[in-house]
């Protein structure tokens, strides 16, 4: 069993201790995740268990011949030959051993020495059964199977590396690692250039992975998928935490919640003892007391709280009214220019109607339109026929990668975004841009001095800021941690519009989505539901015992109708059962939140009333007055009642909702 072992490491950056006495144990079978939150050395820790970056003490112990694999987050770049040939490069480990072998077997022939020969022969014997055992003879699908598995098409083999982009650059650092099939795997990030079809193949091939691997990934609903065991970094330590990701985090949650008590106590403690010396540090008579309770203070060790787990909810500027019918897409087609030409249609004849509140989600593979399809509802594209009608009192905030191109300015992050953010938000702005990663003095750097993921995380809080009713979001949480996304997410399902959005997170699409868009290139279907229901349907067709699911899917993507008469035809024949009831499902669902947010209204009103009235029966003049005292007793006791009633109510409805 191969294994890397790590004992008492340590590392510091000046006068900050990076790691203190880290200790973990990986092997074959490990499949663990890093977490921690931004810049408390994740990457650094990767880079020593990959033995890239030496730690100031603490020793590295890896099992001899154990073959480790290491993806950074990014900086990658391959040139100066095909992908085909760039992904043989994974089998460097095979050629190096055939050379061995043939090497034995040469030395075996010119060896006068029958034992020195028989040891010969059982090393080369050793030797080929690891190669067999390694895949080494099966490279060839390997690789296939691997490229294909991670958005690469056939066509893209014999291309040179030079012509793919960062993030293809990424894809093929991500292909090689995983086939050179390591014992041990580090991945740092390895979703962040991945669409969702890529995603979920990478899960399967990390649930079937013999090996062991590391990852650290701000998806939530990958890791949850693909891990056993979390490891958390803060302050310099690291803790293990069994179970998924889910689990690790509703433990942590109640430590937490110790913690922040714990935290709220020391705090009373450190402000008392701050006051008394402030007051009488400069009297004569109470000198020797301040001096003691300095020390006191300088004795307390500071309680930290983990910024990836402290909570902040924001809500965005109320959103204008709008009708109900937000937006008509009629017949919208689109065609990009080739050197020969117009070329095939990336969307035809899409008609689609958004109403008002709805959190439409625009699914599909790379090159399927879903990008091009934002540019063109938020009015960036006009090259396209067909129409774009927005309803009554319409409003859009446009969110893609490109909006980082526009952030340009000389002032710091927290002087632009207080210029441009609501009277009521200016207070909450510190908290906001801590949500987006901005914390500390970060808020104070100058915009020109900001990365192109610093810049797409300003734009994406300066439009949240701004009151539109339409919001199109095109990747909104690429450059934003596990935290980040919550926080967006919890203020993207309160908000009070409409949300049209693209995303490669499948938590967030389950979480946020109420509909499905999926496109192909020249085909569409609407799918009622959320991203959940949408891939039970996928999974359904998928299935040939299904039957009408299978019938479904092949008449959907190969009929000869036209797309927009086969979308409109399918979507009707198939779908308006299952549109219809999901509908009422939906106005259901919506009347009995409704119920429940109008119940906890009633009985915080009922209990501010009944605190109120239990504070009147300690007044002197009330509890003194037996007529008094009887008729508040009376209120209270009806208000009680009424609170007994409220509950009941609340839990009936909340019973309902679940």
């Amino acid at each position: 069993m191969a294994f890397v072992q790590f004992s008492k490491v340590s590392l510091a950056f000046g006068d900050r201790d990076i790691l203190k006495n880290v200790s973990v144990n990986l092997q074959t079978g490990s499949k663990a995740a890093l977490t921690g939150a931004n810049g408390t050395g994740k990457s650094t820790l990767m880079k020593i268990f990959a033995g890239l970056v030496h730690p100031d003490s603490g020793e590295r112990i890896a099992e001899k011949g154990a073959r480790i694999a290491y993806l950074p987050q990014s900086g990658l770049v391959h040139h100066g030959c095909s992908l085909r040939e760039e992904a043989d490069k994974a089998f460097q480990y095979g050629y190096e051993m055939q050379k061995e072998i043939d090497s034995l077997g040469e030395e075996m022939q010119h060896c006068g020495d029958q034992k020195k020969a028989e040891r010969l022969a059982l090393t080369q014997s050793e030797l080929l059964s690891k190669l067999n055992e390694s895949g080494w003879y099966r490279r060839d699908a390997l690789a296939e199977h691997v490229l294909l598995g991670l958005g690469f098409s056939r066509d893209d083999f014999g291309k040179q590396t030079d012509e793919f982009s960062g993030g293809w650059q990424m894809r093929i650092a991500l292909a090689k690692a995983l086939m050179c099939e390591p014992d041990i795997l580090f991945l740092d990030e390895p979703t962040n250039y991945l669409d969702i079809e890529a995603i979920d193949w990478m899960e399967k091939f990390l649930q079937e992975f013999k090996g062991g691997f590391l990852v650290v990934s701000h998806d939530r609903y990958f890791l949850d998928h693909t891990i056993n065991e979390v490891y958390e970094l803060f302050n310099g330590e690291l803790k293990r935490y069994p179970g998924n990701f889910s689990h690790y985090e509703e433990v942590r949650k109640v430590e937490l919640e110790t913690l922040m008590a714990e935290y709220e106590q020391q705090q009373q403690e450190i402000q008392h003892l701050e006051e008394f010396i402030k007051r009488f540090g400069y009297k004569a008579t109470k000198a020797a007391q301040a001096q003691e309770r300095q020390k006191m203070l300088d004795k307390i060790v500071r309680i930290e709280i983990p910024e990836n787990l402290k909570k902040i909810h924001f809500t965005f500027p109320e959103a204008p009214h709008s009708g109900n019918v937000v937006l008509t897409l009629d017949k919208i087609s689109k065609r990009y220019k080739t050197a020969e030409g117009e070329g095939p249609a990336v969307i035809d004849n899409l008609d689609l109607l958004v109403e008002k509140g709805e959190r439409l989600v625009v699914a599909g593979r790379n090159g399927a339109g879903k990008s091009t399809l934002l540019r063109i509802i938020a009015g960036v594209d006009p090259d396209f026929t067909g129409s774009v009608k927005l309803g009554s009192g319409v409003s859009i905030g446009y969110f893609s990668q490109d909006s980082a191109e526009k952030i340009q300015g000389s002032e710091s992050i927290l002087d632009r975004l207080e210029s441009k953010a609501p009277l009521e938000l200016v207070p909450k702005m510190r908290d906001m841009l801590g949500a987006f990663l901005f914390r500390g003095d970060d808020v104070f750097k100058s915009i020109n001095v900001l990365s192109g993921g610093e810049k797409s995380r300003i734009a994406l809080l300066e439009l949240l800021l701004r009151p539109v009713n339409l919001l199109v979001l095109d990747e909104p949480t690429n450059h934003l941690d596990m935290h980040s996304k919550d926080v967006l997410l919890d203020a993207l399902k309160d908000f009070g519009g409409t949300v049209i959005f693209v995303s490669h997170d499948r938590g967030f699409m389950e979480s946020l989505s109420t509909r499905v868009l999926e496109l192909h290139p020249g085909k569409f279907r609407v799918f009622p539901g959320d991203y959940a229901y949408y891939m039970q349907r996928l999974e359904a067709e998928a299935n040939p015992d299904s039957g009408l699911g299978a019938q479904q899917s092949s008449a959907a993507l190969q009929s000869p109708l036209p797309a927009g008469q086969q979308a409109a035809a399918e979507n009707k024949s198939s779908n308006q059962l299952s549109w219809e009831a999901n509908k009422k499902a939906q106005a259901q669902k919506r009347k009995i939140e409704k119920e429940v947010e109008r119940l906890e209204g009633e009985i915080a009103k009922a209990e501010e009333k009944k605190a109120e009235l239990e504070a009147q029966m300690a007044l002197p003049e009330v509890y003194s007055n037996g007529e008094k005292a009887k008729a508040v007793q009376k209120q209270i006791e009806t208000v009680a009642a009424e609170i007994e009633s409220l509950n009941e109510a609340w839990e009936q409805a909340a019973s309902q909702l679940e």
